[in-house]
């Protein structure tokens, strides 16, 4: 939440977040210029992130567990695509409904728009390689990377706050332990409707998936 994180720290994550917002920036102006029929799908796969990612619940920690929705848009388009979709996604949150904030935008985005999408994109394409089928990979790349976003805040805030006795381990030990109560569940749930999203777009948009890479690695 705003203010939660050292200034430090959060200058840090924010340093950490440009080189990816930048790249990211770069292959939306690219995408859209050379595919424009992909225009609607992209933005509603910035839409899908942003209505899962509102539905927040408070945790002790200080931050709150939600689906990241950006597992969908991973897949779809790669991962750094969603560094911008996520980052606007975060900014408009924050703004709008006072949900993470301005100062910790950084550390957000890097969870949530970064670490998120690149495992799900990672998981996705090791499971079709190895020849699993396409619901089994989007299954599992939105699950496990909703849940590396949150082992992500994890680390972020044991690095700001480690335990007194038992230091930064024994800090990420407790926040992911707080976090997985709720996220474990969450990160199942937003799964299937991952899952749910993509036979539809199999069916309905055929033509602007077959424009994607995602075509070629998975519905194909």
């Amino acid at each position: 939440m705003e203010g939660f994180l050292p200034p430090i720290h959060a200058a840090a994550w924010t340093a950490v977040a440009v080189p990816f917002l930048v790249v990211g920036a770069r292959r939306v102006v690219t995408l859209t210029r050379e595919q424009p029929q992909t225009r609607l799908l992209l933005a509603s796969a910035g839409a899908f992130a942003f209505v899962l990612s509102a539905l927040k619940i408070p945790s002790v920690t200080g931050s709150c567990s939600h689906p990241t929705g950006t597992g969908l848009g991973a897949i779809l388009f790669g991962p750094s695509v969603m560094a911008v979709l996520g980052a606007i996604v975060l900014l408009f949150q924050a703004l709008l409904l006072a949900h993470g904030g301005l100062t910790t935008l950084g550390a957000n985005i890097v969870a949530m728009a970064v670490v998120g999408p690149w495992v799900a994109y990672g998981v996705f394409r090791l499971t079709r390689s190895l020849g699993g089928a396409l619901t089994i990979a989007v299954f599992l790349a939105a699950m496990l990377g909703d849940l590396a976003t949150y082992l992500m805040t994890s680390i972020q805030l044991a690095l700001a706050f480690p335990d007194p006795t038992s230091g930064i381990l024994g800090a990420l030990t407790k926040f992911g332990g707080v976090f997985a109560l709720t996220q474990i569940p969450l990160a199942v749930i937003e799964g299937l409707l991952t899952v749910i999203v993509v036979n539809l777009l199999t069916q309905y948009s055929r033509d602007d998936l077959d424009a994607l890479a995602f075509a070629h690695g998975g519905a194909k």
